[in-house]
């Protein structure tokens, strides 16, 4: 996630402190089904911490009384902001996979934003390139590639009438390790090269009944 929310966070860290993240985001997904009943879409929901928020808010001249509350104005400059600048091949941080693959996800398209306690919380919307027929068995991971950003899969999940979920955690000491040997490193580049944010990837696995 170089690009949209992320540039204001990597102009104010140093080039080597990017062996952590900088920001951090409870996420929420909704898979949804179109009127045939095949997989068109997910939602997805970022609540961005209190330290990134804040920083956006003071970078846009908003929300000038320091309330942590939005006016309906405010709103309407924020809408999108995180959506803005995806440059082409940009995943988006959410990767979905299939036994048959990858699906392709279109362009994002944004749907509200608000502050919950003290927290930028967006909305937004990813089709399903091309819609088919619910799998019964998919993947979703929300992650960053380049671990500037921790995304955590901490917020609601919905699921299509007929499917279960179940959210596994990363393996924090493996990843950890992982990042060490990195660090110790020195050098900046392998960052690009390995993209470690996949070692903190949470999984969303979904099972559904077969469709008649």
């Amino acid at each position: 996630m170089r690009t949209g929310f992320l540039i204001l966070v990597l102009c104010l860290v140093a080039p080597l402190a990017r062996a952590h993240p900088h920001v951090f985001v409870d996420v929420g997904l909704e898979l949804q089904t179109d009127d045939q009943d095949r997989l068109a879409g997910v939602e997805v929901t970022w609540a961005y911490d209190p330290l990134f928020s804040m920083l956006i808010l003071s970078d846009r001249g908003l929300d000038a009384d320091g309330d942590m509350v939005l006016a309906d104005d405010e709103k309407a400059q924020l809408l999108g902001f995180d959506l803005a600048d995806w440059p082409e091949g940009f995943d988006g941080a959410l990767f979905v996979d299939t036994p048959d693959g990858r699906l392709a996800l279109g362009a994002p398209r944004a749907l509200s934003v608000e502050m919950r306690d003290d927290q930028l919380v967006t909305r937004h919307f990813r089709p399903i390139a091309a819609p088919a027929p619910m799998p019964e068995r998919l993947q979703l991971r929300p992650y960053d590639p380049f671990y500037y950003a921790a995304l955590e899969l901490a917020g609601a999940v919905r699921l299509p009438e007929g499917c279960t979920g179940e959210v596994a955690e990363p393996d924090r000491a493996r990843a950890e390790e992982k990042l060490d040997s990195l660090t110790e490193a020195d050098d900046e580049s392998i960052f690009d090269e390995v993209r470690i944010g996949i070692f903190f990837a949470y999984t969303l696995e979904v099972t559904c009944a077969p469709r008649s």
